[in-house]
C-alpha cells in the first residue's frame, strides 16, 4: 500500500495575534511525515482542524520524480509520505507531530501494518527550524513506548514528490475499498496494542 514520510518546512511568521479557533489566518506551513500507507496518513491528517491539505507522495530518496511502481519495487530510497499544509495559528507543528506518532507503530522496522518493505518505513522529515519540536515530540513518544523498541527517526527535510492522481484523496474517493483495506490490515487493533 503506501507509506507516509515526514518532511516539514517552516512557514512565514505571522504578524499579530493568533486567529480565533476555526478562523483561517491565511498563514501556511508544511510538514512531511512517512507513516506507511500514504492513503491512511493523508486521510488521518485531513480530518484535523487547521490542516488545509494533505498530499500523498514520496520523500527521502535519490530519484527525481519517482513513480509509485519505482518506489514500491525498491532501490530509490524513498518512503511513501504525506505532505501536510496547515495553518499554524490553528494547529502547531508540534501538535501534528504528536498526532503522527499515534497514527503509526514506531516499533516496526519492516513497514506498517500489512504494508511491508522499505518504502513503508516511518520518519519525520524536519527542517532545521522544526527539528527541536520534532525531537521533543519524539522524546515524549519514546517515554511511552520505550527507547529500546522505538525505531522511527527524525530526518532532515527532503524533497517531496507528489504521487499520481489515482493516489490522492483515495479514502474519500474509494470509501468501501479503503474501509476493507484498513480492516484487513488490522491497523486499529495494532495501534491499540502499541498505544493503549
Amino acid at each position: 500500500m503506501i507509506l507516509a514520510a515526514a518532511a516539514c518546512s517552516g512557514g512565514d511568521p505571522a504578524e499579530g495575534a493568533p486567529s480565533p479557533q476555526g478562523v483561517d489566518s491565511g498563514r501556511r506551513e508544511v510538514a512531511v511525515f512517512a507513516g506507511g500507507c500514504f492513503w491512511s496518513m493523508e486521510s488521518n491528517f485531513e480530518h484535523l482542524p487547521g490542516v488545509v491539505s494533505a498530499v500523498s507522495g514520496f520523500a527521502g530518496g535519490q530519484l527525481a520524480r519517482p513513480s509509485y511502481d519505482q518506489v514500491v519495487r525498491g532501490g530509490t530510497g524513498h518512503l511513501e509520505a504525506v505532505q501536510v499544509t496547515f495553518d499554524p495559528a490553528r494547529i502547531s507543528y508540534r501538535t501534528l507531530t504528536d498526532r503522527f506518532w499515534r497514527m503509526i507503530d514506531p516499533t516496526d522496522a519492516q513497514g506498517q501494518f500489512c504494508d511491508r518493505g522499505a518504502s513503508y518505513g516511518t520518519a519525520v522529515f524536519a527542517t532545521s527550524a522544526q527539528r527541536p519540536a520534532a525531537e521533543a515530540s519524539r522524546a515524549a513518544a519514546i517515554r511511552i513506548i520505550g527507547a529500546d523498541r522505538f525505531i522511527t527517526p527524525v530526518r532532515a527535510a527532503a524533497r517531496f514528490w507528489p504521487a499520481g492522481a489515482e493516489h490522492q484523496d483515495f479514502a474519500r474517493r474509494n470509501p468501501v475499498r479503503y474501509a476493507g483495506y484498513t480492516r484487513f490490515c488490522g491497523r486499529a487493533a495494532r495501534l491499540h496494542q502499541v498505544w493503549g
